[in-house]
């Protein structure tokens, strides 16, 4: 009997180790090969596979298993259907998680506290809040007791769904009942309040932790600091930086780029180039990628002057740009409103060479459409050898806004026929802007061919 289950256990070693690297044909096979030598497979086994087809394949792919385990006499359990709920979860399928609830009820299993984690972190993944409170009361007042987890899936999706106050009330209420929060549940809220801009909040939370018995981490600093610099309130990211450094945490690339980023916006180059050689001498290299994150985070703040500033530095340094360096440019530079710019960058980058530039051009297609250049930017849009549905969307979208639904109209009939289908929002305009137009049969015969490309697809 010992050594039968002892083959089990290492046939089931076997079977999770195949499926972690996704082989789960081999994996299957292992169980055959078992079975011909006599090692009868457990629950453990199937929930394994279970566990592996919804995480790799599909919920129907792992939903057969069970009926292969009934069919062995084996009796699926708790942790077989949360598996199952979970990736009805993970592919935001309501309706097959409530049907796998009730299922799992019918067959006579009790839901665990992880069975009503999940539903409630489903109804807050649909945006679904007042269900996902619902669960989170019917887990008080049965006789389960809420994990750590409970606690954090319900802060954080409270976050999420924007009830950024309500995740704060709750969190007060658990310290006052006795719930001592770990270190990921004060992290949870602290990003919670920097999404949601409340950063003097944040900051509290902040000093809150460092007067715990907890310690904040590097995540904690980097999380706060980032959101004063998004906020504009440099001194204080700079500060909270300053404490993250005397305390001795390590800085990694992303923490030193938000930084110099946040030099750079305020105009403080020597600073900035302090901190890249600090950056430098800690053993993390100014590559490109983080020059070009640095380029990305000034042109989004409209700091044109101090990215073209930071692009002589990539190139003094001896640091060949790329073509989403240059791409960077140009669409900061369309942002701006400074649409020559942009296009003298583009003929730049296309004497330096890159021509494949298809997102540089979309930038500037956009952005000459939001000027109000039109013409110009069909012009471009004309000279362009490949097109994606990024370029047809920004031309349907600016020119339903000119009030020229026709030629609106023919390049969405021609993007379907490309096999493209263009972003809801777009679609639902050009419809609008074609019957408050008075054309009705081009907007009937449009929506036609929209279905059509969509049961095509």
């Amino acid at each position: 009997m010992m050594v039968c289950r002892l083959s089990t256990l290492l046939l089931n070693v076997c079977i999770s180790s195949f499926c972690k690297v996704r082989l789960l044909g081999r994996a299957e096979a292992v169980i055959i090969d078992g079975i011909r030598l006599g090692v009868i497979p457990d629950v453990v086994t199937y929930n394994t596979l279970v566990h592996a087809y919804c995480q790799f394949v599909s919920v129907d792919a792992a939903y057969s298993v069970v009926h292969r385990m009934k069919e062995a006499g084996i009796s699926p359990d708790v942790v077989t259907y949360n598996s199952l709920i979970s990736g009805a979860t993970r592919n935001h399928l309501l309706s097959r998680v409530l049907d796998l609830f009730e299922e799992m009820l019918q067959e006579g299993i009790h839901p665990d506290v992880w069975s009503y984690n999940i539903l409630m972190h489903c109804f807050f993944k649909l945006g679904k809040p007042d269900e996902a409170n619902r669960v989170f009361q019917d887990i008080l007042l049965s006789d389960l007791t809420p994990h750590a987890a409970t606690f954090n899936i319900m802060i954080n999706g409270l976050c999420k769904n924007g009830y950024t106050d309500n995740a704060l009330m709750l969190f007060r209420n658990l310290q006052r009942h006795g719930f001592v929060p770990p270190l990921v549940t004060y992290n949870i809220l602290i990003s919670g309040l920097c999404k949601a801009r409340r950063v003097g909040q944040a900051r509290r939370i902040l000093k809150d932790l460092g007067e715990s018995s907890l310690k904040p981490n590097a995540v904690t600093y980097t999380t706060v600091m980032s959101c004063c610099f998004r906020s504009k309130q440099y001194d204080q990211g700079l500060e909270i930086m300053s404490e993250m450094k005397s305390k001795g945490y390590t800085f990694d690339g992303f923490a030193y780029c938000t930084v110099i980023a946040a030099l750079l916006k305020t105009g403080r180059m020597e600073g900035a180039n302090a901190f890249m050689e600090q950056m430098m001498n800690s053993g993390i290299e100014m590559d490109l990628v983080s020059y070009n994150t640095l380029l990305n985070k000034l042109c989004k703040e409209g700091k044109v002057e101090a990215a073209y500033k930071l692009l002589d530095e990539i190139e003094n340094g001896g640091l060949l740009c790329d073509k989403y360096t240059h791409t960077i440019m140009i669409d900061g530079l369309c942002k701006a409103g400074n649409i020559a710019g942009a296009q003298q960058h583009l003929h730049y980058m296309n004497m330096m060479g890159f021509q494949e530039n298809l997102v540089a051009f979309n930038c500037l297609i956009d952005g000459l459409g939001k000027a109000g250049e039109i013409d110009r930017a069909m012009e471009l849009y004309n000279s362009m050898e490949t097109r994606d549905s990024f370029t047809y969307d920004s031309l349907v979208l600016n020119l339903c806004k000119a009030g020229r639904v026709l030629c609106a109209s023919k390049l969405m009939m021609k993007c379907l026929r490309e096999g493209m289908i263009l972003l809801y929002s777009t679609r639902r305009a050009l419809l609008d802007g074609l019957r408050s137009s008075g054309f009705t049969n081009e907007a009937r015969k449009l929506q036609s061919k929209i279905r059509l490309a969509r049961l095509l697809r």
